[in-house]
């Protein structure tokens, strides 16, 4: 089938807004898209910028918006957001972030958001034998969320950034949860400056779209209200 890649282009030292360009291929259905993107640049337009790395779903730098919803380039398939013959594919660059060029956004303030979290165990009590065992009940707790990637696709699809750019972001909390809720750290005190402020937990919205675009499928809205929960519980 020949589909349509319709492609925002930027360049910030062109001194031009961005546009769109549209590039026609043959593809099959179950071709990915990263394969297409891949292919535009090769055969079509060598200046084409996009990040892929791993292309296996496992790096997340391959994040972008296609056709209309962020995405992992080389996890979704031509079917998945083409009709038929002759569809146009829209592929933009990740949202609330500095266009670098083209498909390549900077990641600094989200990973700057992702610091701030401290994602990393916080424990200073002695260790009585070689590590801190830990249950699988105890494990379950905060299991799903060591599987995010921190590929930015729920930053981008977030409505409150678009109002309140200091919002730390779905991604940050769900790295808070990740060791808030783990029984062997301690370091929810340290975290409690930025976690439990206008900016922090309490700006989420409920608009459960970093759920829905999540690759990994984490509950990340759920996830969230948990720690909104635990929050208001250790103040009453």
């Amino acid at each position: 089938m020949r589909i349509v890649l319709r492609i925002q282009r930027f360049d910030p030292e062109a001194g031009r807004q961005p546009f769109d360009a549209d590039y026609s291929l043959d593809v099959q259905p179950t071709d990915r898209i990263l394969d297409a993107l891949i292919r535009v640049k090769d055969e079509q337009d060598g200046s084409l910028s996009y990040r892929r790395s791993c292309a296996h779903g496992v790096c997340g730098s391959d994040a972008m918006i296609i056709g209309g919803k962020e995405r992992l380039a080389c996890k979704t398939l031509v079917q998945e957001v083409a009709a038929g013959e002759g569809a146009v594919v829209t592929v933009q660059p990740l949202r609330w972030l500095p266009v670098q060029r083209d498909l390549m956004v900077d990641h600094g303030a989200f990973f700057q958001k992702f610091r701030s979290m401290k994602p990393f165990l916080i424990n200073e009590e002695p260790v009585e034998s070689r590590e801190r065992i830990q249950s699988p009940e105890d494990r379950s707790a905060f299991d799903e969320t060591t599987s995010c990637i921190l590929c930015g696709a729920c930053y981008s699809s977030c409505p409150v950034l678009e109002s309140k750019a200091l919002y730390v972001g779905p991604a940050a909390l769900v790295q808070a949860a990740r060791f808030i809720f783990d029984s062997r750290d301690r370091g929810l005190p340290q975290r409690l400056g930025v976690l439990d402020s206008a900016d922090g937990v309490w700006a989420c919205d409920n608009h459960f779209n970093c759920t829905r675009v999540c690759p990994r499928e984490i509950k990340i809205t759920k996830t969230i209200n948990a720690t909104k929960r635990l929050l208001t519980k250790g103040k009453a």
